[in-house]
């Protein structure tokens, strides 16, 4: 299938507004319905959302499992069900305030390599339902702690209540989670007041576009190749019987590339698509931007 456009565009998304209504938006100023993107933001949240277009589709896993970097102010002394403002506050009668070098002491326990407990209200799946489902109906929710990488937590504000923080992690880190399990390893209790995504995989605020400047006459500007998407993968060029075969659905040699996976480009350096290591060792596109289409 053709499409009219494929590639990514990140969008910098208002708060109050879903990940999917930021889609909608896009897919309705391409005329097209083949869209979706790479990691959900809450509504409470702002910042970048990378919208994938067409072919470029087939390259949310790749960008969802690239490092994101978000900006979070937290509300010490309270708590609520959800972590965050959209469920009921509980004030603490008497919160511990922990001074700056407490806080910058306990931070340190939260960077690297961690074990994390998700939150009840999340979209992880509890015995085929959503968390926040059964979190809503009063029901028990039980999530294993899981392994994600804090890459980076700077504790850039402190002015008891408001705790400012920016975090460069992995895929599947829960802001809100970081800052409950930090204030209660403290003696305190977190909720968080605001979030913003600065970065998802290569994609800053700097290069996000603003949401209400997306529409028809806006979009093929707006529009990014999808190479641009997965600078984490090694690119290997195909040319004359090489890429012929391999936009055929041909194996290519396992020493094409080194490692698993590789991003494939024609001599332009256009994305053809992701080589991926087969159980005998050759190589073949998956996906195959030309085989598509």
């Amino acid at each position: 299938m053709r499409f009219p456009f494929t590639g990514v565009i990140p969008v910098d998304k208002p708060p109050g507004l879903t990940s999917r209504r930021v889609v909608d938006v896009v897919a309705r100023a391409a005329g097209m319905k083949t869209v979706g993107h790479a990691g959900t933001l809450d509504p409470l949240a702002r910042g970048v959302v990378v919208v994938c277009l067409g072919h470029a589709t087939k390259l949310v896993d790749h960008l969802h499992a690239q490092s994101k970097a978000y900006a979070a102010t937290f509300l010490l002394g309270r708590s609520s069900p959800s972590d965050d403002l959209e469920t009921p506050i509980e004030l603490e009668t008497e919160p511990r305030v922990p001074t700056g070098e407490e806080l910058e002491a306990a931070a340190a326990a939260f960077r690297g390599d961690i074990l994390q407990r998700p939150c009840d209200y999340s979209a992880i799946h509890v015995d085929g339902k959503r968390a926040y489902r059964l979190a809503r109906q009063g029901r028990p929710v039980e999530i294993d702690a899981r392994p994600v990488r804090i890459d980076r937590l700077e504790i850039t504000g402190y002015r008891w209540p408001c705790l400012d923080v920016e975090i460069e992690c992995s895929a599947g880190t829960f802001i809100r989670a970081i800052g409950r399990d930090l204030a209660l390893g403290l003696g305190t209790r977190a909720l968080m007041e605001s979030l913003r995504r600065t970065r998802v995989g290569p994609f800053g605020l700097g290069d996000a576009v603003a949401l209400e400047s997306i529409g028809p006459e806006t979009i093929s500007a707006a529009l990014l190749p999808p190479i641009s998407a997965i600078p984490h993968l090694p690119r290997v060029t195909l040319a004359g019987a090489s890429l012929d075969s391999a936009v055929r659905g041909g194996l290519l040699p396992a020493d094409t590339v080194t490692g698993s996976l590789a991003a494939a480009v024609d001599a332009d350096g256009e994305l053809v698509g992701i080589l991926g290591r087969l159980a005998d060792g050759s190589m073949r596109l998956r996906p195959n931007f030309r085989g598509l289409g």
